[in-house]
């Protein structure tokens, strides 16, 4: 089809977003491999048979824009005979049996560009210690409760930068926490609930809710992979005592590699047990305190209540408690703990595997009621994604 430009239609992509159109200057099929070039010196190469199952259409799904191809039914790669760029600079493939394919020049850029991988359109982590942070960086909170998506992304920019973002002004209804976390994804179920709240109870299920103080921690190591991200909503605190407490996991590792790497080495590699101490759940994982697995993001798991077994040869145990000593007190000290009061109408949200939270003793009365919820990483990036393709009007960069 011809536009009223006079150029063809531009072919479709295997996704549902908009790709800006720059046009290949080259490219060159050598045995398997096609590479490709563009006017500014960026170049691709990619492998016949990935072009084959994203052949739109034959290959590609055009409702779903999922794949089809059974990977048993797979050509060898000599199927593919021919590649040029067309007119308009997308790339035509010709393969043995008479197809022409038509890929999207732009869609081709933006996996040159690294724009295709887990990380894209995520911002990269800033550690901070309190030199750079003595409270959480704080939004208005009315706009994000009303969903607002300029406000929400600015909200989940800087919850992923910084590890925490605090949101102000909100009201202190029980359904605030579970109302924001709807306008992001779908809120992660544990044991405690899809929301929970953090009081002072007679009858605890957890040491959250007494009034003991709360050193340093991560939720949820008991788990294969604990939640992602924690959102907590004070709706009443007349405490005196009891200020929260927040430290960068990012910041506190490389404190540690950095002058203490004995310790750093034993805390990334010497495994513990944890596991819930209830009487009616019992979920149970090994892992080491700093769980540093390359291209994951990082996973501090540190909460000393369910941290109950050595999984370590003997001889090692008595290093691994001097490793944890070592953590916990770099975790607390005035140069990476911030503490700060906990507002009604506060929403605090933050990494659960990056931000090291916990809390001072309560004591001298008042009532403090927080309520949260977790969200699973996949749920905040999914929606960061989106937010800023509709701000560039759907287009990828």
């Amino acid at each position: 089809m011809v536009t009223a430009a006079g150029s063809r239609r531009e072919p479709p992509t295997p996704d549902f977003h908009r790709y800006r159109v720059v046009p290949l200057a080259a490219a060159t099929l050598d045995g398997p491999l096609v590479t490709l070039d563009w006017p500014d010196g960026t170049h691709l190469t990619v492998h016949a048979l990935w072009l084959w199952e994203n052949r739109f259409g034959t290959a590609i799904e055009p409702r779903t824009r999922e794949g089809m191809l059974d990977p048993a039914e797979l050509p060898p790669p000599d199927v593919l005979v021919g590649v040029r760029p067309d007119d308009d600079g997308h790339l035509l493939a010709t393969w043995a049996h008479g197809e022409v394919s038509r890929h999207h020049a732009g869609w081709l850029r933006h996996v040159a560009a690294g724009v295709h991988r887990p990380g894209a359109l995520i911002p990269d982590p800033e550690p901070w210690t309190t030199a750079e942070l003595s409270e959480p960086p704080t939004l208005p909170g009315p706009p994000v409760l009303a969903g607002d998506p300029v406000a929400l992304r600015s909200f989940l920019e800087l919850l992923c930068r910084r590890g925490l973002a605090r949101l102000e002004g909100l009201p202190t209804s029980s359904d605030v926490v579970e109302r924001v976390a709807a306008h992001i994804g779908a809120l992660r179920d544990t044991n405690f609930g899809i929301t929970w709240s953090v009081t002072v109870d007679v009858d605890p299920s957890s040491t959250a809710n007494t009034n003991l103080p709360l050193p340093a921690h991560t939720d949820l190591p008991t788990r294969e992979t604990p939640p992602g991200f924690q959102f907590l909503h004070c709706r009443v605190n007349t405490c005196h005592a009891g200020f929260s407490h927040m430290s960068d996991g990012l910041a506190v590792v490389a404190e540690l590699a950095r002058s203490h790497p004995d310790a750093h080495e034993a805390l990334t590699t010497l495994r513990w047990i944890f596991f819930d101490r209830s009487p009616e759940h019992d979920h149970r994982w090994s892992g080491p305190i700093i769980d540093a697995i390359p291209g994951r993001p990082l996973t501090v798991r540190a909460f000393h209540p369910v941290r109950a077994f050595p999984d370590m040869d003997p001889a090692e145990v008595g290093r691994a408690y001097d490793a944890l000593r070592t953590f916990a007190r770099v975790a607390a000290s005035d140069a990476f703990q911030m503490r700060y009061p906990f507002r009604p109408g506060d929403l605090v949200a933050f990494d659960n595997r990056r931000i090291l939270h916990g809390r001072g003793a309560i004591d001298g009365g008042g009532t403090r009621a927080l309520t949260g919820c977790y969200l699973d990483n996949d749920e905040v990036y999914s929606r960061l994604r989106v937010l800023t393709r509709a701000a560039t009007n759907g287009e990828v960069p």
